[in-house]
């Protein structure tokens, strides 16, 4: 049984290693394999992210984190940095609960969208959020703010071509 709650302190120390094991799914596109030796996110950064309150773990039985998702608010916009699941768990529902996770804690607070960025043609990236009703941004439509994600992702070895924006849009009543 997986439990979707907000992170705490001490699930920052187990996060690099979640990160790493999820990029591990890199591994089988040749391309993109670095991104499996790739540096991950230090625990201080993801102390960072979850002292903001705008960071998920999905834990099992005995409460470890197998999977996070760390966003940060932007105006009145949810950024999610990262969705990684572990390896031996992805393919199971856990990202997609992590998801609906922020999107509710998105709508309570009443945000007008979330957005991020991913690899357009990677099946459990851009596909995965398009299910989810995330559309992908041209240049444009991105906003300042998240071209420059994009390029300090490009600037760190990511392919421009395959890397996009995306955006949900929350319908407020």
């Amino acid at each position: 049984m997986t439990t979707i709650r907000i992170a705490q302190e001490a699930d920052a120390e187990a996060l690099p290693d979640i990160e790493q094991s999820a990029g591990e799914a890199y591994r089988g596109i040749a391309e993109l394999a670095w991104i499996a030796d790739d540096d991950n996110q230090t625990v201080e950064r993801h102390r960072e992210l979850i002292a903001k309150g705008t960071c998920w773990v999905a834990v099992e039985h005995d409460d470890q984190p197998v999977a996070f998702l760390s966003a940060e608010l932007h105006d009145d916009t949810l950024h999610i940095w990262e969705l990684a699941v572990r390896l031996d768990r992805q393919r199971s529902g856990i990202g997609r609960a992590l998801l609906e996770k922020a999107i509710e804690h998105a709508r309570e607070r009443r945000l007008a969208a979330l957005t991020l960025t991913t690899f357009r043609d990677v099946i459990w990236n851009a596909p995965f959020y398009q299910k989810l009703g995330f559309l992908m941004l041209d240049d444009a439509l991105a906003g300042e703010r998240v071209r420059q994600v994009l390029r300090r992702e490009v600037e760190h070895g990511m392919p421009a071509s395959r890397r996009c924006a995306m955006r949900l849009v929350l319908n407020q009543e």
